[in-house]
Parts: C-alpha cells; structure tokens; sequence
C-alpha cells in the first residue's frame, strides 16, 4: 500500500525510522543524513492531520544502556522538524502508551530505542503486537533495516493488516531498484568495486545476464587478474577465490554480458598517500608493488562505458579513494554518472556503501538520479533476496 492510500486524519501513525546515526563522545549527532531522509513521511503524516509515533534502533546496545539512549537524537530530530517533539522513556507498555495514547493531530513522539529489547532482534510476535498498541497505522520508512526480520520491521506488520504502508524514503528505494532490477532501460551497466570479491560473489552472480555491461574495479579486480595468470604484485588478492573468478567470466561469456577489468593500474611502492607511484599493465604489476587505483586507459574505457548507457548501477570504489593520489578512477566514474545524468537522461543508481561515500566526496551527490541509504539492504537486493520489511508490506 503506498502512503496516499492511508487514512490519517486523527490517526496516530507509527513510523519505524532509521535513526541509527552516529554520534560523538558527547553524544551529539554529527551526522543527520538519516533524519532528514525520514522528514518527508513524518511531515506528509502530520499534514494529513495525524500524529506521528516514531520508533527507531541506535547502535548495538547488550540491554538498557543511557549511551545508546534515543534522547541523544531529540535535540536534532526537533531542530530539523520545527516543532517539539515528546519523548517516551520505553517503547512498550505504559511508559510509552501514557504518551502515544495521549498524541494529538499534529504531534509527534519518539519511543526509546528498540534494541533495548532482546525480543526486538528476535523477532518475537507479542513485543511487536506491544509495540502496535502504540499507533492506529503503521509505515515503514527504514530501508536500512528492511532485510531484517525484526519485530518492528516485519512481524508487526501483521497486526495492521489493512493499514500499512511504506513511507516515502522506503517507496522510492524500491522505486529505484525496480528502475534497475525489473524494468532497465538499456544499455544498463553495473559497476561493482570494493575489496573483496567474496563480499560482492551474490550481487555478481545474480547480476551477470541481467546487465549488458559488468565493470569490475577496486582491490576485488587483482582476484581475476591472477586468476588469468596475471602477476599482480603486492596487491590485495583472495587466491581462495580464483575458481569463482574464472566461473564469473566464463558465465558472462555465455550470458552475453561484457564484462570488463582494468587493463592497466596505477600501483605504488607502498599504501601511503606519498608512495611512489608508476602506470603499468593490471596483469604485469612488479613485485613489491600494490595496485591501488586503476590506470588513464581504464579510466577512460570505464567513462566511455557509463556514457554510452542509459541504467547504471554504482556498486563500490574503483581504488583507495580516502587517499587523494588514489582517488582519480574513483572521482571519474563519479563525474560520468553525474554527466549520463545530465546529458542523456540515464538513471545513475549509487547503492550504498562506499559509493556513497565517494559520490559525496566528490560533491556529485545531487546530480545523480538516487542515492541509496541502505546498504546491507541494497546488497541483499542486488543479490535478487526478498526482504522480510518489503514483503511484510506487501503481504
């Protein structure tokens, strides 16, 4: 159901939020992105004359614990809203009903941190119909926590059979994803980067006959390379994975997705901003020397790749991006992506991660079509899993 469909004229909606974000020693938000990803739904809620309930996690807390506390997050949460917002001192039972019960259009209240109960993570069915006596509909809004099948994620769904929705934060990454998993507008090209080909093997798999392009970049790229018999130097390699490896482009041979790796790589004598540096061929990296970003021809080859489709999917770094001198195939796939973007009207997807980080580093996070907030969920998505958040909605 989607959140247009609700009836919240004097209803009490309880919205789960992600409101898992960091804080500093004085426990102080220093980063907000999630709270204002939220704001749209809790603002449509209250404009339709409800009042808004929200329930949230905050870190990994061993039972009640004051530092992971949700009142740390109210002095941002009522700066960012404009308006006061009532806090609960538990979320089940009296200490939060005295206040959801209470609620008037036009109000909001947020309920003490989940995790402070086991049975949250559990999954337990009475600690979610305890936490449903708290709204009158439920909306989940937290992507990042879709994948989980948490009480206050999944199972209470069940006891608004008639009135539940996905808020507008959760609608548009499911939006976003079946913009590249169902209905591509093509060429689409997925660009998938990072350390590890063991943490990316599902996507990869799940992937390849589906795009038209696979690029492979970042640390996980020397895998395949020496897989071929390439001499890779120091760089980063899972040598437990060379099968794996040579089956992935043996499969896209036989599926018919292009699939490409860097020709050659910009390595370095060390992993250290100052390292000397050099351009060789990815499959002749001298010993002692690490691959840390990839080199101008495929720099340019990747560019070319992404201007020429009309999807693209954005999937990890193509180097160490946190290093300046590492960073320049990074800051180029980010600069082509803004630019299909702009000048061909592509849907330029950034899911999650350390994506993410490099689109903001690159300061390009406004000019792509999407920028996805949840990471372990959009993995699970890309691997073609259900989540147990999304189809609790939709049962």
């Amino acid at each position: 159901m989607n959140l247009t469909d609700l009836d919240l004229q004097g209803q009490r909606a309880l919205i789960r939020v992600d409101f898992n974000v960091p804080l500093n020693e004085a426990r102080e938000v220093t980063d907000d992105t999630r709270i204002r990803a939220a704001l749209p739904t809790i603002q449509y809620v209250l404009e339709q004359g409800g009042s808004a309930v929200l329930m949230s996690h905050l870190g990994r807390p061993k039972g009640r614990d004051e530092e992971f506390s949700l009142k740390h997050i109210l002095p941002r949460l009522e700066a960012l809203l404009g308006r006061s917002v009532t806090f609960a001192s538990d979320c089940v039972e009296d200490a939060a009903l005295d206040v959801t019960q209470s609620l008037k259009p036009g109000e909001v209240a947020l309920l003490e941190n989940l995790r402070f109960h086991p049975e949250e993570k559990g999954g337990d069915e009475f600690f979610a119909g305890q936490l449903a006596e708290n709204g009158d509909v439920y909306i989940n809004d937290a992507f990042g926590t879709a994948h989980r099948a948490h009480a206050s994620t999944a199972v209470i769904a069940k006891f608004f059979p008639e009135d539940k929705a996905f808020g507008t934060l959760l609608a548009g990454e499911i939006d976003a994803l079946d913009k590249v998993l169902s209905n591509p507008e093509k060429p689409l090209t997925a660009i998938i980067g990072g350390a590890k080909v063991s943490s990316k093997l599902g996507i990869i798999e799940h992937l390849i006959g589906r795009v038209d392009r696979l690029i492979v970049g970042g640390g996980m790229a020397y895998t395949f390379v020496q897989a071929q018999g390439g001499s890779i130097g120091n760089s980063l390699v899972e040598p437990e994975m060379h099968t794996q490896a040579l089956a992935i482009l043996e499969k896209a041979q036989s599926s018919g997705t292009e699939l490409l790796l860097p020709a050659d790589t910009l390595c370095a004598d060390a992993f250290a901003p100052d390292a000397n540096t050099q351009v060789v061929p990815t499959n002749a990296i001298p010993a002692d020397w690490m691959g840390l970003d990839i080199g101008p021809e495929t720099t340019a080859r990747f560019v070319d790749a992404v201007l020429t489709s009309k999807t693209v999917l954005w999937n990890g770094p193509m180097g160490v991006f946190e290093m300046a001198a590492f960073a320049n195939g990074t800051n180029a796939v980010a600069a082509a992506l803004a630019k299909a973007t702009a000048d061909s009207g592509a849907f330029t997807l950034i899911g999650g991660g350390d994506s993410v980080a490099a689109i903001n580093q690159a300061g390009l996070a406004d000019q792509v079509s999407y920028v996805s907030t949840g990471g372990g969920a959009m993995l699970e998505c890309l691997e073609g899993k259900v989540l147990p958040g999304i189809a609790a909605i939709r049962d």
